[in-house]
């Protein structure tokens, strides 16, 4: 059983992880500041760190959110698509993923836009979230590809996440690219439909 101190404490930093997402959903994470979490859970500047190391370490906690939420929208996404063929769960999935990304443009940024030294260590949790993101895709990647060993098809999974993930990156940065919403919903099905023709 947890002590009350302990207790206060998760209590903190769940306080912390709320006030952190909404101000993050709605400025970005370049504008997060201490002082403003401070008084948002009413606690002194101080007490945010007794709850994480610092203000990455918040933004972490943040992303391992965003990404539980953006891996259940893709997942739900080819939910009762099992006869569709591969290519096009990939596109339904990478459809998701670009509405994901257009409804909650600043917390998906953050999620790339984390500032972590060499040496930073990146919490197995954190990395077990981009696993379970990557195991939706790799389903369908696998039955495109069933001779390539795991190796290939890890790398496979990345490079078409990376792929998805440029293009939309690209495409909602409006001052760059211009491209529409459907538009690039257009060019993500190009490029997927001529994979493992």
């Amino acid at each position: 059983m947890a002590s009350k101190a302990e207790q206060r404490r998760a209590d903190l930093r769940e306080k912390l992880v709320v006030a952190a997402e909404s101000r993050i959903d709605r400025d970005g994470a370049v504008a997060l500041r201490a002082r403003d979490l401070a008084g948002d859970v009413g606690c002194a500047v101080g007490a945010i760190y007794t709850a994480y190391d610092d203000l990455n370490a918040l933004i972490m906690a943040v992303n391992g959110r965003t990404f539980q939420k953006l891996g259940q929208q893709v997942a739900a996404s080819v939910q009762g698509a099992e006869a569709e063929v591969a290519t096009q769960r990939l596109i339904l999935m990478s459809n998701a993923y670009l509405a994901f990304a257009a409804e909650n443009t600043n917390l998906w940024r953050a999620l790339f836009d984390l500032k972590m030294q060499a040496g930073d260590r990146v919490p197995e949790w954190y990395v077990q979230a981009l696993r379970d993101l990557f195991a939706n895709i790799a389903r369908p990647v696998a039955e495109l590809f069933p001779n390539d060993t795991p190796e290939e098809l890890d790398l496979m999974v990345r490079a078409l996440f990376s792929a998805v993930h440029g293009i939309v990156l690209l495409g909602l940065e409006q001052r760059i690219s211009a491209v529409p919403l459907d538009k690039i919903k257009q060019m993500i099905a190009q490029i997927l439909s001529q994979i493992g023709g």
